[in-house]
């Protein structure tokens, strides 16, 4: 008989290890909010709507320079236009790729709401591919990690823009990608071409580390408010942050030609809870480190396949673990969905998504629809039936919820020696 008492307890052994580093990386990420908000001078107005055009919206303005501050930008665009980190992605893309632009993928085959975007490998209207955008994709070393050599080889003189994809999406074969190893992407490809844009897919990675791609070489980043930065408060958004000009033409992208970052109004409390969902974002993502270690050593102990390990250093807040088969992933589901604050009495099931080439099933009793920093957990119903978890507001829910998981699946009989 399964001891879950002792996993247990050997999991919470194992966080307690751990959090000394991660609370210092939480620690100096507060630092470096705190002093970007203080800079710009935060003040009671700044949290206040606007409607319309939203000419001279200072609140929206000063956030821009406080995402600017932290990521060492020289510019940013943070809005709640931007319906999703993929919107915020392809803005970033179509304003700053032309017809006969060529784009090269390092990271492999990117996410896959992001291969609509690009229109690879299926072919999509509006797509980057359909508007004669130039697209290659770099396989990654067997290990998961970039082939640094082969960058020289795949770059020519019509490489406009390297894309980089942080996390490791629906994939246990690659890695996720850490600053460290960013910054030798951006090194190698500035070394062949200092004009190539590298552009990095910044999603589930901010305040992981100490230092944001941009510090390490990178021109463009973007990402969603409604993972990592919103903090759990941001109800919508997206941001885009680097080098002023690149950042600029995704602005006429996202509303026109000549109008820019200058208009795009804040409604309702949004304006507060961005601020605010930034001021604590870096504590959320520690409840979320923690949650992911937690479930790494509780089903590893429990026989399966985890990655990254428990101990492995994070670059992201994603937790992959391989059940291996369709039952005990839709049960893993279940279980996340019965411990939410919202909507535990509904039972996810898997359907077809807009963007994504399997069924894949969802779990996310969320207070901000479809908010992945919220403990959430959802994987593509195919082999080898990885469930990929993410988010957690407190750890106290992660804790709770994934020994829920533990118990309602059981331990993996082929492997398991408790």
């Amino acid at each position: 008989m399964t001891n879950y008492g002792s996993i247990e307890l050997k999991a919470m052994k194992k966080v307690a290890e751990l959090t000394a580093r991660l609370e210092e990386i939480t620690m100096f990420n507060t630092a470096k909010v705190i002093n970007a908000f203080a800079k710009n001078k935060v003040s009671d107005y700044y949290l206040k709507p606007s409607t319309g055009y939203a000419y001279s919206d200072v609140g929206r303005e000063k956030l821009d320079l406080i995402y600017a501050e932290i990521f060492k930008a020289e510019a940013a665009l943070v809005r709640s236009q931007f319906v999703s980190g993929t919107h915020a992605l392809a803005v970033g893309l179509l304003g700053n790729l032309r017809t006969g632009d060529e784009m090269i993928s390092v990271t492999g085959p990117p996410y896959d709401t992001m291969q609509t975007v690009i229109g690879s490998p299926v072919k999509t209207e509006g797509s980057l591919v359909d508007i004669g955008v130039i697209y290659k994709e770099l396989p990654m070393l067997p290990g998961g990690h970039v082939d640094i050599k082969a960058i020289k080889r795949v770059i020519s003189k019509d490489t406009k823009m390297v894309y980089i994809q942080r996390s490791c999406g629906y994939s246990s074969e690659r890695e996720t990608i850490g600053i460290e190893e960013i910054g030798e992407i951006c090194l190698a490809v500035k070394r062949i071409n200092p004009n190539v844009i590298c552009f990095v897919d910044n999603c589930y990675g901010e305040f992981t580390e100490k230092q944001e791609p941009i510090e390490v070489g990178a021109d463009l980043i973007a990402g969603s408010l409604i993972k990592n930065m919103g903090g759990g408060l941001a109800p919508t958004g997206g941001y885009i942050a680097g080098r002023s000009d690149i950042v600029e033409k995704a602005s006429y992208r996202l509303t026109a030609p000549g109008l820019g970052g200058e208009m795009g109004a804040t409604l309702g409390d949004t304006a507060r809870e961005f601020y605010q969902g930034l001021f604590i974002a870096p504590h959320v993502v520690l409840q979320a480190l923690k949650t992911a270690i937690f479930a790494a050593a509780v089903f590893s102990d429990l026989g399966y396949q985890v990655k990254p390990l428990p101990e492995e250093s994070r670059s992201d807040i994603i937790q992959i673990i391989t059940l291996g088969n369709r039952e005990k992933l839709c049960k893993f589901c279940e279980a996340v969905q019965k411990n939410s604050p919202v909507d535990a009495h509904v039972t996810p099931v898997p359907s077809s998504l807009p963007g994504y080439r399997n069924e894949v099933i969802m779990a996310a009793g969320t207070f901000v629809q479809g908010a992945s920093i919220e403990l959430s957990a959802d994987g593509p119903c195919r082999e080898p039936y990885n469930v990929f978890i993410q988010g957690g507001l407190t750890f106290e829910q992660g804790r709770l919820t994934i020994m829920k998981a533990a118990e309602m699946i059981g331990p993996n009989s082929n492997t398991c020696k408790i």
